[in-house]
């Protein structure tokens, strides 16, 4: 069976495209941007990040910037005015919001190839693609995954027992810690090594199992989903590095 191949042009400007997406959306979006974005004045400052960081990353090639940031406004939108907030804040709102913006991202590319080639990284752009993917992978599967794993276990967020709160933002810095870890293992080549942090974790969360049946379910269910998101996530994007590197 012949190997998938693309376009080493579209690969490296699609590389480009999605690091600036998930830069935008993922790590320069504060959390105050997310809680007021149905002010039209911070979603437009939204766009206008995901417009610099896409020009900034093609190399200063605005007119595709230009044509992203629409689309990525015009799905915002709709996502913010026309659904209701019980589901415009759920899971599947964002996985479809995620797609489509991807989508778009995937056309671009396709429309216009060499967009990377053209700009002021053109030189470097063939250099530049893997840890360009390989960062893209790593926010993906850290900042993106706590994201999902949040609006996952929501829903039975009370059932923990707060008799002895935990220190401030502990869980998500632990969940951070375990999908960086989990990002690194298997770049490296180490896969074998998640099974460790699986059992290290299960004995460390000992006592949680004490607090009754609904709080345990509770942590299994967002560790096993903070780690197969971090799995998931991470060899897309090494996928993603194959294909690209072995592009004629």
């Amino acid at each position: 069976m012949p190997s998938l191949m693309i376009d080493p042009a579209v690969a490296q400007s699609f590389a480009a495209l999605l690091l600036a997406h998930v830069l935008a959306d993922f790590t320069f979006q504060a959390d105050w941007m997310v809680r007021r974005k149905q002010q039209p004045l911070v979603l437009l400052c939204h766009i206008a990040v995901v417009f610099a960081l896409t020009t900034l990353l093609l190399g200063g090639i605005w007119q595709v910037a230009l044509v992203v940031s629409l689309a990525h406004l015009i799905i915002d939108a709709i996502k913010t005015w026309a659904l209701p907030d019980h589901i415009r804040t759920g899971l599947r709102a964002f996985l479809i919001d995620q797609a489509a913006h991807i989508l778009t991202l995937v056309c671009a590319a396709i429309w216009w190839p060499g967009a990377i080639t053209q700009g002021i990284w053109a030189d470097y752009a063939a250099l530049a693609l893997p840890p360009a993917i390989l960062l893209t992978g790593f926010v993906l599967s850290v900042t993106a995954g706590g994201y999902v794993v949040g609006m996952l276990t929501a829903r039975w967020a009370n059932v923990v027992d707060d008799q002895e709160p935990g220190l401030p933002d502990a869980g998500k810095l632990i969940g951070q810690l375990e999908r960086s870890m989990i990002f690194l293992l298997v770049v490296i080549g180490q896969p074998g090594g998640v099974g460790f942090l699986i059992a290290a974790k299960s004995v460390l969360r000992l006592d949680t199992a004490k607090q009754g049946r609904q709080a345990s379910e509770y942590v299994i269910i967002g560790t096993m989903a903070s780690f197969a998101w971090a799995l998931g996530s991470t060899y897309a994007m090494i996928g993603l590095l194959e294909i690209a590197t072995k592009a004629p």
